[in-house]
Order: structure tokens, then C-alpha cells, then sequence
């Protein structure tokens, strides 16, 4: 549940940067197709980047991983009452959904009963649907309705209606519909719909004055019809919104062909975005499995070293290695793998890492000299800690036959699988 909420809100970053890109640059184009279908293309890219998983790990890292102990941490149940905020956030987000989505299903559905109910006549190669009274026309799929006051009059309102049919308006707002209905909640994807909607009546304009209607002619008509209301939330109208726009654009030179090329320069904004967001350390699938604890290869001296005097003693010169319960370090791991708890702000956000600890196990076995070499976040390393710090005693290491104080490097993993 809380990876779909996060996949949703990177999704959602995705889409703003690429919307942001469009109404800054892109708008103000007269390239009209190329704009249909990059907002369309780019849309569905922005669903599919948070998907790709990108990871970076230093040779360091990695190696340290192979040779010194680890624990995997299951994510428990907490004892403790916990607010339901993402259970609370969830129902939120699908009542967004559904109230969207009825919405549109009302709109379709007194459309096509509209469709259905009135005259009908084949025509160019689409469907007329004649209105006996004067109400703005609408074009939806091969249908066009239009009243029969403007079909006689004012053909140049046909010729549009037909242009929207044409050019496959209607299925572009179809499939704009799941990127509405999943990021409801994000402004500029309602201000992109009807950028796009936006976008077709460029089209359209732009396809009737090139069937040899007057410029002014039509203008003039769309500041005439610019009084009526859309209907249908769904369908591409003749008396669309901004009128201004519509004729600031029929009036503008078309556009420099270089200016096709600016949409790459989103491509390493996203870059550089994916890498944010694909933060080893966050953003993973949370579903509670606790991973397998890592044993250490039999024959491999890291991890430990031993403090005889002021300088350090490695591995292979200790006589006799430290124990735990009578046991080698991996029942350490054993142990602390038990007494882990994941925090439940860190589980909730789905952060995963791996925090190396370091401590002493001083002459009496006795635990002490707890720090963090490597951190997390604070939450997960104050954990580590507070287990690390409650261990028994151990069977302290010796060399030559005398107790000597044993500096112990160990790694805590939190995964959530």
C-alpha cells in the first residue's frame, strides 16, 4: 500500500516537471501535432520511469558487504497504537478517483444518449447528429452534433466539427483520461487536459482556414459563438474556452523548426531526477519478509581487530577469537536479528540501508564504546544502537593467554522485501 502511494506521488513529480516543461516552452508553438503526441507520450513515460530501478555502489561498500557480518531486520508488528495515516491517505486518494471517474461516466452518459436519441445522417465521412434547437456543437469519435440553425448558415462550423474527427481529437482525450483519473490530485495535470483540448482547437482552426474559409470571416464567427457553454467534458466543442489564444494563434507565424528540439532538453532534468529518487537507500517495495541473515565465510579475517596496546592487531594474529553464548560471532547475528524492531516511521516511509556499528567487547565481555561508522537515518541508527548496546556478555578474546579488549565492526540491514 505505501509503495503504491509513493510510486504515485514519484509519478506525479515526474509528470509536474514534464507539464512545467511544456507550459513554459512548449505552449506557445505551432507545431500542433508534435505537441498532441509528446503530451500524450510523454505522460505515459512519466508512469513507467519511477519503475526503473537504478543503483549505485562503491567497490568499498561492496566488498564490505561480502566479508563482515549481517542481520536482516523483519518488519514486526508494533505493540504500540499507530495512527492509520496511510490507510486514512489511501481512502482519500480513492474517493478522488471515484468521484472523478462518476463524473465522467455522467458526462459520456448524456452524450451518447444524445447521440442516440436524435436525427442522424451520413456525411464526409461521419455522423451528423441534427439538433432542432440552437445549442453549441460538439464532435465525439465519428459523431458530430451540431444544430440545424448552423449547419445551414455557418458551414465553416461543420468544417471544424469535421476537422476534430479527422484529426482523432476525441481518442486522444480518452487516453489522457487514466493519467486524470490516477493524479486527480495534481493540479497541473487538469491545466495540461486542457492545454490539450487546447491544442485540437489549434488544429481544427488551423485545418478550416486552410479549406479556403476568411480568416476574419471566421473569427468573427468564433467571437460570436464564444457566449455558449462546453457541454461534455469529453468531447472537442466549437465554442471552446480562450478564445483569445485561438485567434492570437491563427494570426502567428509558424514556428522556428529548431524549436522542435527543446524537448530534449527535459532529458537530463529527468536524469538527474530518476537518480534523486532512486536513492538506494528509500524508495523500495515494503511488504514485510525478513531477509536472510548473512554468514561470514569461514576463513575471512574482516571484521575483527584487537587492541593490544595503542595500535591495532589484526585478525590473524589473535590466538583466540571473542564468543558469543560459546558460539562464533554469527550467533550474535542470530540474536540481534531477534531483538530488532523495525521503527515504524522508517517502515511507513519504506527506507531501507545498512548501518555499521562499531563496539568493544572489553576484557569482562562486557559490551561498550557503542558508535556509528555508518549511518542511515536516525531512527534506524538509534535502533542498531539500543540492540547492540543491550547484548550479553561475551567469552572475551585473548592473546597469550590474557584478556584483551576486541574492537568489533558490525553491520545492521534493514530490508523490506
Amino acid at each position: 500500500m505505501s509503495a503504491f502511494l509513493l510510486y504515485i506521488a514519484r509519478a506525479g513529480l515526474y509528470l509536474s516537471l514534464f507539464y512545467a516543461f511544456y507550459l513554459l516552452v512548449m505552449r506557445r508553438t505551432t507545431f500542433f501535432r508534435l505537441n498532441r503526441v509528446l503530451l500524450l507520450a510523454g505522460s505515459y513515460l512519466c508512469l513507467v520511469l519511477p519503475m526503473i530501478p537504478l543503483r549505485t555502489v562503491s567497490a568499498s561498500v561492496a566488498a564490505t558487504e561480502v566479508t563482515m557480518v549481517g542481520v536482516g531486520v523483519a518488519a514486526e508488528q508494533s505493540t504500540q497504537a499507530v495512527f492509520p495515516w496511510k490507510e486514512i491517505l489511501l481512502a482519500v486518494y480513492a474517493a478522488g478517483v471515484l468521484v472523478t471517474l462518476v463524473l465522467y461516466v455522467l458526462s459520456a452518459r448524456k452524450m451518447v444518449r444524445l447521440i442516440r436519441c436524435e436525427e442522424k445522417i451520413e456525411r464526409d465521412g461521419c455522423r451528423l447528429i441534427i439538433l432542432e434547437q440552437d445549442t453549441p456543437s460538439f464532435s465525439w469519435g465519428r459523431n458530430v452534433v451540431i444544430g440545424r440553425k448552423d449547419l445551414q448558415e455557418t458551414p465553416a462550423i461543420l468544417t471544424h466539427e469535421l476537422m476534430h474527427v479527422q484529426h482523432r481529437h476525441s481518442l486522444d482525450l480518452v487516453l489522457f483520461l487514466p493519467i486524470q483519473l490516477l493524479f486527480w490530485w495534481n493540479p497541473l495535470v487538469w491545466i495540461t487536459r486542457e492545454e490539450l483540448r487546447l491544442v485540437h482547437e489549434y488544429e481544427a482552426d488551423e485545418g478550416v482556414l486552410q479549406k479556403g474559409i476568411d480568416a476574419t470571416q471566421y473569427q468573427l464567427l468564433l467571437v460570436r459563438k464564444a457566449v455558449g457553454q462546453q457541454r461534455f467534458t469529453l468531447a472537442s466543442g466549437f465554442q471552446h474556452a480562450k478564445l483569445k489564444n485561438r485567434i492570437t494563434m491563427m494570426l502567428k507565424p509558424t514556428s522556428s523548426c529548431w524549436m522542435r528540439w527543446s524537448y530534449l532538453a527535459l532529458i537530463p532534468v529527468l536524469a538527474v531526477f530518476m537518480f534523486a529518487c532512486n536513492n538506494p537507500k528509500k524508495n523500495k517495495k515494503a511488504q514485510e519478509v525478513p531477509e536472510a541473515i548473512q554468514e561470514v565465510p569461514a576463513a575471512d579475517p574482516v571484521g575483527y581487530t584487537v587492541t593490544v596496546t595503542d595500535e591495532p592487531v589484526s585478525f590473524s594474529e589473535i590466538e583466540v577469537k571473542p564468543t558469543f553464548n560459546g558460539e562464533d560471532a554469527n550467533a550474535f547475528a542470530v540474536w540481534a536479528n531477534t531483538q530488532l524492531k523495525y521503527p515504524e516511521q522508517a517502515k511507513a516511509d519504506g527506507v531501507e540501508g545498512r548501518v555499521i556499528v562499531q563496539f568493544t567487547i572489553g576484557t569482562d565481555g562486557a559490551v561498550r564504546d557503542v558508535q556509528v561508522l555508518r549511518s542511515v537515518r536516525e531512527d534506524l541508527d538509534a535502533e542498531a544502537v539500543r540492540v547492540v548496546s543491550s547484548s550479553p556478555k561475551w567469552e572475551p578474546g585473548k592473546q597469550d593467554g590474557k584478556p584483551v579488549p576486541v574492537s568489533f565492526t558490525f553491520p545492521v540491514v534493514y530490508k523490506l522485501q
